[in-house]
């Protein structure tokens, strides 16, 4: 039998779940709204999986109370949202709607009055369909300050009860999955628009975080940041051209986006190889960039092996990560065979989890970082009224161990938001993914707690579990 080991958190260890609007919301021309991206894209035939949209979604516009109650249930003290901006400002630029304002109220005030601390999240990939088709998106400098009067009205309206604000949700994902390979929306294929796309959204960030910072934090005693995505890149082999590959890689990925933040411009790889496709900061830019982040938010969920390519060869077995800007990086990445997979053909690897916080620390100088998200979609099924996912307690055991790790190697890890509360519209492949704690029946729109809810609950009571001493280390 193995032993297990008791892993006890920090005291003020944060313990959330989390989710998206677009993703769960539903009521998509309810009360004001107006269409997103992602709602046209969903409604171009040939975008999604089976064609499906998120106009009802989860429904959670109608259903947060009930939503708010199985949070609470779960014992999660804090949950990450996203904030509808078509909700809000319907155009993107204009008037404010107050049906949308009243929601997020609403919705606000029911958490706290569960003991569940709000964390918002600005943008979630949801722009304003008309920010898209009148001013051409994310590719217009102008939306920094169109974004930054949104903000604004979020700080305004919200910031009184939240205290915990996120501009952006995975940027990469916008420039390089909207812009780059064109599977999210807005849909566009280019190999210089991910560059373009990358540079206004840290503009949005900072002068939003500017706009908080000169008229709001004082007086709402909150913070804000920005939430960046990666994935671990280990070198495939010990020689130096695999090394800095992988170490490339990070900083094509990671690099690109929290390097201005935290250093003060785009790495030097980056500007070496891309050149003058790489858009240059402003002075004014660069100073509102630099340090304009209060914590270091990261979305993670799995590792992949990179080595380096030749330029004149051929690439074999690439798989997805690079994201449609490969020619910059030269980095092949693969996965290990013997690593358990997720339904998204993701390896489970919780030691790249630990390495990827250990690289955040030496490279960034320790900053506080919160997971706000981590987790795995897996085939589930109910049977005789019970969602059996052994896998997916056994992932959140793994890289809850790996975050453990972490922090005794002086890691300022200070939260983990679990990926995601409930199955949703998971973007492009529809509803064929379930990440969630709770199963939702899509024909019902039911929702009942999965086994690793019922785990979670006792790891947020216990602010920590038993794990195994049993995990592959590397």
């Amino acid at each position: 039998m193995i032993e297990k080991q008791l892993l006890t958190f920090p005291s003020n260890f944060i313990w959330g779940s989390a989710t998206s609007s677009y993703q769960i919301e539903g009521a998509a021309t309810t009360d004001g709204r107006a269409w997103s991206i992602w709602d046209a894209h969903a409604h171009t035939p040939g975008r999604t999986h089976n064609n499906e949209h998120a106009d009802v979604g989860c429904d959670h516009y109608h259903r947060y109370r009930e939503d708010v109650a199985l949070m609470a249930d779960m014992g999660v003290k804090a949950y990450r949202f996203s904030i509808s901006w078509s909700r809000i400002q319907p155009d993107g630029r204009g008037e404010i709607n107050a049906k949308g304002i009243a929601f997020y109220n609403n919705l606000i005030d029911e958490l706290i009055a569960n003991g569940i601390t709000p964390w918002a999240t600005l943008y979630h990939w949801d722009l304003p369909l008309a920010l898209q088709t009148e001013k051409d998106g994310w590719l217009n400098p102008e939306i920094a300050d169109f974004f930054a009067r949104y903000a604004s009205i979020c700080f305004e309206h919200f910031g009184d009860r939240v205290t915990h604000w996120i501009t952006l949700n995975e940027p990469w994902v916008v420039a390089i999955l909207g812009y780059g390979e064109g599977v999210f929306a807005p849909g566009r294929t280019s190999k210089n628009e991910p560059y373009l796309v990358a540079h206004q959204l840290l503009r949005a960030h900072a002068k939003a975080v500017q706009c908080y910072r000169q008229k709001f934090q004082k007086t709402q005693g909150g913070t804000i940041g920005i939430t960046n995505n990666c994935d671990w890149r280990e070198p495939l082999t010990t020689s130096r051209a695999d090394k800095d590959a992988a170490e490339r890689s990070l900083e094509f990925f990671l690099g690109w986006f929290a390097d201005p933040i935290y250093l003060g411009d785009y790495p030097q790889t980056m500007k070496d190889r891309v050149g003058d496709r790489l858009p240059r900061f402003s002075k004014e830019d660069k100073a509102l960039l630099k340090d304009s982040s209060d914590f270091f938010g990261l979305n993670h969920y799995t590792t992949l092996y990179a080595s380096d390519v030749d330029p004149n060869g051929e690439v074999q077995n690439e798989v997805y990560g690079n994201g449609g800007i490969f020619e910059d990086q030269y980095v092949q990445l693969t996965a290990d065979p013997k690593w358990k997979m997720t339904s998204m053909n993701w390896g489970i690897v919780p030691w790249g989890c630990r390495k990827l916080l250990e690289w955040i620390r030496n490279r960034y100088g320790n900053p506080p970082i919160y997971i706000t998200e981590n987790g795995c979609a897996l085939d589930d099924r109910i049977e005789d009224g019970e969602i059996r996912d052994p896998l997916r307690q056994e992932f959140l055991e793994g890289y809850l161990t790996a975050c453990h790790e972490a922090i005794a190697n002086g890691v300022d890890l200070r939260a983990y938001f679990v990926w995601s509360f409930m199955d949703n519209f998971e973007w492009a492949l529809g509803y064929s993914k379930r990440f969630g704690m709770h199963y939702v029946d899509y024909e019902t729109l039911e929702r009942t707690p999965k086994n690793s809810a019922i785990w979670y609950r006792e790891v947020t009571q216990n602010n920590g579990f038993r794990a195994a001493d049993d995990k592959e280390h590397l």
